[in-house]
Protein backbone atom coordinates (compact mmCIF):
# COMPACT_ATOMS: atom_id res chain seq x y z
CA UNK A 1 0.00 0.00 0.00
CA UNK A 2 1.50 3.23 -0.48
CA UNK A 3 1.55 5.88 2.40
CA UNK A 4 2.94 8.33 0.66
CA UNK A 5 -0.05 11.40 1.23
CA UNK A 6 -0.51 14.78 0.14
CA UNK A 7 -1.73 17.38 1.65
CA UNK A 8 -5.36 18.25 -0.05
CA UNK A 9 -5.14 22.02 1.24
CA UNK A 10 -4.13 24.74 -1.70
CA UNK A 11 -2.89 28.20 -0.45
CA UNK A 12 -4.46 30.65 -2.03
CA UNK A 13 -4.66 34.58 -1.60
CA UNK A 14 -7.44 35.85 0.01
CA UNK A 15 -8.53 38.40 -3.14
CA UNK A 16 -8.27 35.64 -5.70
CA UNK A 17 -10.34 33.41 -3.66
CA UNK A 18 -12.89 36.06 -2.92
CA UNK A 19 -13.23 36.46 -6.97
CA UNK A 20 -13.27 32.85 -7.37
CA UNK A 21 -16.34 32.69 -4.85
CA UNK A 22 -18.32 35.94 -5.74
CA UNK A 23 -17.74 35.88 -9.60
CA UNK A 24 -21.16 34.36 -10.58
CA UNK A 25 -21.66 34.26 -15.04
CA UNK A 26 -25.34 33.38 -15.77
CA UNK A 27 -26.30 32.73 -19.49
CA UNK A 28 -30.27 32.26 -20.24
CA UNK A 29 -31.18 30.00 -23.22
CA UNK A 30 -32.84 31.82 -25.59
CA UNK A 31 -35.04 30.33 -28.53
CA UNK A 32 -34.98 26.61 -27.26
CA UNK A 33 -37.19 24.16 -29.37
CA UNK A 34 -37.21 20.97 -26.12
CA UNK A 35 -40.46 18.83 -26.40
CA UNK A 36 -41.45 18.11 -22.82
CA UNK A 37 -41.64 14.84 -21.97
CA UNK A 38 -45.06 12.73 -21.99
CA UNK A 39 -45.47 9.95 -19.68
CA UNK A 40 -45.79 7.53 -22.76
CA UNK A 41 -42.18 8.95 -23.51
CA UNK A 42 -40.87 8.13 -20.06
CA UNK A 43 -42.06 4.50 -20.24
CA UNK A 44 -40.52 3.98 -23.60
CA UNK A 45 -36.94 4.95 -22.40
CA UNK A 46 -37.34 2.81 -19.91
CA UNK A 47 -38.66 -0.12 -22.08
CA UNK A 48 -35.75 0.68 -24.49
CA UNK A 49 -33.41 0.33 -20.94
CA UNK A 50 -34.12 -2.78 -20.37
CA UNK A 51 -34.26 -4.45 -23.57
CA UNK A 52 -30.36 -2.96 -23.76
CA UNK A 53 -29.23 -4.73 -20.52
CA UNK A 54 -30.78 -8.05 -21.69
CA UNK A 55 -29.44 -7.58 -24.80
CA UNK A 56 -26.04 -6.72 -22.94
CA UNK A 57 -26.35 -10.00 -20.86
CA UNK A 58 -26.80 -12.50 -23.49
CA UNK A 59 -23.94 -11.51 -25.35
CA UNK A 60 -21.11 -14.00 -25.19
CA UNK A 61 -18.40 -12.85 -22.57
CA UNK A 62 -15.69 -14.17 -24.40
CA UNK A 63 -16.34 -12.17 -27.94
CA UNK A 64 -14.39 -9.48 -26.20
Amino acid sequence: MNSNVSHSIITMESDDLSKLVTEVKETIAVNTNFKQLSAADLWNIQRNMKTAQKVSRRRDPQSY
